[in-house]
């Protein structure tokens, strides 16, 4: 997608800790809570009425019973969709027991791999509150976000990332993974029709 002869392709990589690697369970909170997941997904990709074709989401599944698995979303790509949680669980069953969705895929890329790829494409910003204010920072073209779930990026995991990539916080409060991306996205489009 091109706005004034920028491109603005965004990434959010979700670091999911417990999140399911199979397709064994009834609810999206009791499969190592896919309903964060499923909350980042809609705030990633979706508008009032429309999908953002620019965007792709990715979650490293983290959870019991064969991590890592990652999960990629490509806004591009995506069809078959609605936001409300019964049609995710049934669209994570189809693919975690390896039947496919258009644009979606999952395979076992770790989270160092994916991060490594996309360092050497990309800016990447890691998401923490003790970062560098959002605001004082120049985003750069087509940036990649990571973030944890609702337990957060473990220690490891963070540092690993901030090999490759700047720290940076929407402040001192500690907003919920979808909500930052939210937040993210409000100020990447009003940066884009300025």
């Amino acid at each position: 997608m091109q706005y004034f002869g920028v491109h603005v392709l965004r990434e959010f990589i979700l670091y999911s800790r417990r999140g399911r690697t199979d397709s064994r369970f009834t609810s999206l909170r009791d499969a190592g809570r896919l309903d964060v997941v499923h909350e980042c997904i809609v705030a990633s990709l979706f508008l009032s009425h429309g999908i953002r074709r620019n965007v792709v989401f990715h979650a490293l599944l983290s959870g019991p019973p064969s991590p890592p698995l990652h999960l990629k979303i490509d806004g591009a790509t995506l069809r078959d969709v609605r936001t409300d949680q019964e049609t995710w669980k049934e669209i994570f069953k189809k693919v975690l027991s390896g039947k496919r969705h258009p644009g979606i895929s999952i395979d076992k890329t770790s989270f160092e791999a994916l991060l490594k790829e996309k360092a050497d494409e990309a800016p990447i910003y890691v998401l923490e509150e003790g970062g560098k204010d959002i605001f004082k920072v120049a985003i750069g073209e087509n940036p990649v976000f990571v973030l944890g779930d609702h337990i957060g990026l473990p220690k490891k995991v963070e540092g690993f990332a901030l090999r490759y990539g700047e720290k940076v916080s929407l402040g001192k409060q500690p907003y919920l993974a979808a909500s930052c991306i939210t937040v993210i996205n409000y100020i990447l489009d009003r940066k884009a029709v300025v």
